[in-house]
């Protein structure tokens, strides 16, 4: 395959966008309930904005593959049902105020509203992905949503946990995060009825991408603009979190540098001044570098799965998107 045309930084968004009117057409569409505060709550976290990516990864890679299967649609919406379900979760056990530059639905309308709303979005995924009829494709989400379930306790079992290592840090995020991101890009393959070779490259593709996209993620929780964000910096560290540039930081700073650190992790507790010294530490040790650099040694084998796919401008999409999510600054 020949390398990917240059497209404008909206361009890989752009090829999706009249599918993903479709998408949202059905996002409203499945949130209609009986009940008031569940569509209010639902609408609410939908409606905060986002880079809708999951969906967006499983509309592109059905153009890739020349898939224009009316399910898309709904299994996009599924995966974005799914993704949002699991932000109310989040929210309610890292006790978030602020998402995307409001208030956290928990914070809005109580803890037992998000979780409850958060249970209605799973069960109405789960009722979508059963309309199709396609055994495989329960099967994927099904896998998916376990997974992901997983990585949310191994996360909370790692809380505080300042001798995390590497290793054990990209297991949490592929479970949590990539995991979602896989099964969006391998839903496209079997839509589109490809062989096990490209449903492997394009699940490939989504989990390598989803590991760079939290590595990024995190190393802008220390290096973002917070007013793009729409969150605090350093919101991970208060959290009890040890990611990818707190380890970084620790190996490569010094002892004095290491001991701040994992106290802080440890504690959960940093008051304005210590955290300022942990970003600066974080700042100037290489360990932002050191992250960056294994969030690209992740896009580049996204890449390599992507040049398994068809030569067109969907899959140069799906190339350029992995560029301009290394380069994100929020």
């Amino acid at each position: 395959m020949t390398a990917p045309a240059k497209l404008s930084s909206n361009a890989a968004l752009d090829l999706a966008a009249q599918d993903m009117r479709q998408v949202d057409a059905v996002i409203a569409r499945r949130l209609a309930s009986g009940v008031s505060l569940v569509g209010e709550v639902a609408r609410y976290i939908v409606s905060a904005g986002g880079k809708r990516l999951r969906p967006v990864l499983l509309l592109l890679t059905c153009g890739a593959l020349g898939c224009d299967s009316p399910q898309r649609f709904n299994l996009a919406a599924v995966v974005e049902f799914i993704h949002t379900a699991t932000l109310l979760h989040d929210d309610v056990v890292d006790e978030s105020t602020l998402r995307r530059g409001r208030a956290t639905a928990n914070q809005t309308f109580g803890n037992p509203a998000s979780v409850l709303v958060g249970d209605f979005l799973y069960s109405r995924a789960f009722q979508m992905m059963v309309e199709t009829g396609v055994m495989r494709v329960m099967e994927i989400l099904a896998d998916a949503t376990n997974v992901i379930a997983e990585g949310e306790v191994l996360q909370l079992v790692n809380m505080h946990d300042a001798g995390l290592t590497q290793q054990a840090y990209l297991q949490v995020i592929r479970s949590k995060t990539a995991k979602l991101f896989e099964a969006s890009c391998r839903l496209a393959a079997v839509l589109a009825g490809s062989p096990p070779t490209i449903e492997d490259a394009c699940a490939e593709y989504g989990r390598s991408l989803g590991t760079a996209f939290q590595i990024i993620d995190d190393v802008l929780d220390y290096d973002g603009d917070a007013q793009e964000m729409g969150k605090n910096l350093g919101d991970d560290l208060r959290e009890g979190k040890a990611t990818l540039p707190l380890i970084l930081a620790m190996q490569r700073g010094s002892p004095d540098d290491a001991t701040l650190v994992r106290a802080a992790i440890q504690t959960g507790e940093a008051h304005a001044e210590a955290l300022a010294r942990i970003v600066a530490i974080v700042r100037h040790s290489g360990a932002l570098e050191g992250a960056r650099a294994v969030a690209a040694s992740q896009a580049e084998q996204a890449m390599s799965a992507a040049r398994l796919l068809p030569d067109n401008p969907y899959t140069h999409g799906l190339l350029e998107l992995t560029t301009q999510l290394l380069q994100r600054r929020a």
